[in-house]
């Protein structure tokens, strides 16, 4: 596993709401611990172990090892005057009406309390996710027509 690989695998446990992952291969074993609003709390490790029978491995540098914790600290700090609004229900996340219609809102919109940020589809019904306060959306953190989980972050809004 390259370092590509685990900054790509810290990002996507990152965006993914789930709180720790581990991954334990031949050589390699990765644990990865994050916040509720999806941010890499913890320093991401990698341990390489020596294999049983000598093999040709390409060596780790100290220049390779990434300070994941070091980050996340500056994107925390950014976030703390945001609000992150998180999916109700389990079901598919649409950003749009109907797909002929435009988005109900994009990053930069200001949003008022009332107003419909997106739809989620559960069980063949389509459920309107209104905003609870007013705002401006900073980012969207899920793709249009992707499953979402309970509890999982949506959207991160300035109530500035």
């Amino acid at each position: 596993m390259d370092l590509k690989e685990i900054q790509n695998l810290i990002k996507f446990v990152a965006n993914s709401g789930v709180a720790e992952v581990k991954l334990e291969m031949d050589d390699v074993k990765i644990t990865i611990r994050t916040t509720l609003e999806g941010n890499v709390s913890e320093t991401t490790y990698v341990q390489h172990q020596m294999p049983v029978q000598p093999v040709l491995q390409q060596a780790v540098t100290p220049q390779q090892v990434v300070p994941v914790a070091s980050i996340p600290v500056a994107a925390a700090a950014e976030n703390a005057n945001y609000i992150t609004i998180k999916s109700p229900i389990i079901g598919t996340f649409y950003r749009k009406p109907t797909p002929d219609k435009p988005m109900f809102v994009e990053v930069g919109s200001t949003i008022a309390k009332g107003d419909v940020l997106c739809v989620i589809e559960a069980m063949k019904l389509f459920n309107e996710i209104e905003s609870e306060f007013s705002g401006k959306i900073v980012k969207i953190l899920v793709d249009d027509m992707s499953p979402v989980e309970y509890d999982q972050p949506l959207f991160i809004v300035d109530p500035s």
